[in-house]
């Protein structure tokens, strides 16, 4: 597997939700220079966006660590899943409510991953 050609912004998950957000009046912002770097955020409503690769994260429900390079990976995704929390609890310091959204949910639920959001507009 050649890990550069592994996209850090707009994938698929990423822009289908997007996309599926404007189609239902929501608008948001890209590249907000926040901790982070969330992949969208509602300004209006202090709502910052984080779409969550199910690998690159490691979900509980879908992770598979690969049998090469096992401790690499294991160091890599525990080390992402700290600086997640850290980011979040920097975000909310800051007066932003944050989302974060597993790609499984945007590929198995789109609408109930909007849902989501626009509950966290309110």
């Amino acid at each position: 597997m050649c890990m550069s050609r592994n996209r850090g912004r707009d994938t698929k998950p990423e822009v289908a939700l997007r996309k599926a957000c404007f189609a239902v009046g929501m608008r948001y912002v890209l590249g907000a220079n926040l901790p982070g770097r969330p992949d969208f955020v509602f300004p209006r409503h202090r709502l910052a966006v984080f779409v969550d690769g199910c690998f690159w994260h490691g979900c509980r429900e879908h992770y598979q660590a690969p049998a090469a390079r096992a401790q690499f990976w294991k160091s890599k995704i525990d080390a992402n899943r700290v600086r997640d929390a850290r980011v979040t609890q920097k975000l909310r310091d800051a007066g932003w409510r944050v989302v974060r959204i597993w790609e499984h949910t945007v590929r198995r639920d789109l609408p109930g991953a909007v849902a989501i959001i626009k509950a966290a507009t309110l």
